[in-house]
């Protein structure tokens, strides 16, 4: 694939970003979409269905297919989730926009913002949760109720304007934004709110939604309070519980300005109880990225206090995790 520009086209999109995008996806691999289309059914004409969505991409003519939804179990006993499985065609198409996209948003994300962000991962934000909860008494675990499923398009939309750098990406969007969703029985779903867990495109997406409607909101507002954030999954650190309470009702009000719920069940305050610090609460433990936040030490065989940790689920195994000779609270552990 060349690099050249496409002429007399009228959208500035490369046959070098379709073909940088078709090796993302197939280093990712996964399943085939509605049309039943597997990766290596479509490399069998590699160049002729990369020239399709670039030709289309180009004229501003493509339009996605349906996504297929598939539910699939939440962690912990959660129930189930949808997860929407796009075309190979649809998701190279995605990663375009999405590598685009990225490259403009990538620089102007809190530092706080873990999830899918190049060189972060889901560890780094738990070392940093629990470095806060040695330093901080109280913790608000932060449930938002289907946020895949109702992020508010309008908004969505408004936030690309703001950063893409091409009309074609944000058309494209509006596009995606909007594809049905088709079930098991064939039946197709017609979508207003959300952007489905599994595309290529939704993981930007939620990231620059979150980043104005949660980041930037409790910076502006609260701008000595430190959070950790991973795609929807987060945790503030609070010094009081009377601010904990307080910060509760506000995010709680926020969330509902940009279409968003806290789930009144899951969203909780925790008090980091451990040697140090006994006063007597209801929630003294809660799960962040599966892992347990506990008051829990053990002595290793040289003396030093360390952390036992453990993720969630069947086939964990545990490691050491020195922290020095005293033990500290809200600890990551099994």
């Amino acid at each position: 694939m060349d690099k050249l520009k496409p002429s007399g086209k009228p959208f500035a999109s490369s046959k070098w970003e379709v073909w940088e995008a078709y090796r993302q996806v197939r280093a990712n691999q996964g399943a085939p979409g509605v049309d039943g289309v597997a990766l290596d059914e479509f490399e069998k004409d590699l160049k002729g269905n990369l020239y399709k969505v670039w030709n289309r991409m180009s004229s501003g003519s493509y339009f996605p297919p349906p996504v297929m939804a598939v539910e699939i179990p939440k962690p912990h006993g959660g129930g189930t989730g949808t997860l929407g499985v796009p075309t190979i065609a649809d998701r190279i198409a995605q990663t375009v926009v999405a590598r685009r996209l990225e490259a403009k948003v990538e620089p102007i994300f809190h530092p706080d913002s873990y999830g899918y962000r190049p060189g972060r991962s889901a560890l780094d934000t738990v070392r940093a949760c629990r470095d806060r909860c040695w330093k901080t008494d109280w913790v608000i675990d932060l449930d938002i109720q289907k946020f895949f499923d109702s992020v508010d398009h309008e908004l969505m939309v408004k936030a690309v304007e703001a950063h893409a750098d091409a009309p074609w990406v944000v058309l494209y969007v509006k596009r995606w934004l909007t594809a049905p969703l088709q079930l098991a029985d064939g039946t197709l779903q017609q979508r207003g709110r959300g952007t489905p867990q599994g595309s290529a495109v939704s993981p930007v997406l939620a990231k620059l939604f979150m980043h104005y409607a949660f980041d930037m909101w409790l910076a502006r507002e609260y701008p000595i309070i430190r959070f950790g954030r991973y795609a929807d999954d987060a945790v503030v650190h609070c010094v009081t519980e009377l601010q904990a309470r307080h910060l509760v009702q506000a995010i709680g009000n926020r969330m509902e300005q940009v279409g968003l719920r806290l789930h009144p069940d899951k969203t909780k305050i925790v008090y980091c109880q451990d040697a140090k610090r006994r006063s007597i609460f209801e929630r003294t433990a809660f799960t962040f990225l599966g892992f347990t936040f506990r008051a829990r030490t053990a002595k290793s065989k040289h003396g030093a206090f360390f952390i036992l940790r453990r993720a969630s689920g069947p086939g964990g195994r545990g490691w050491p995790w020195p922290v020095g000779r005293r033990g500290a609270g809200c600890t990551a552990a099994s």
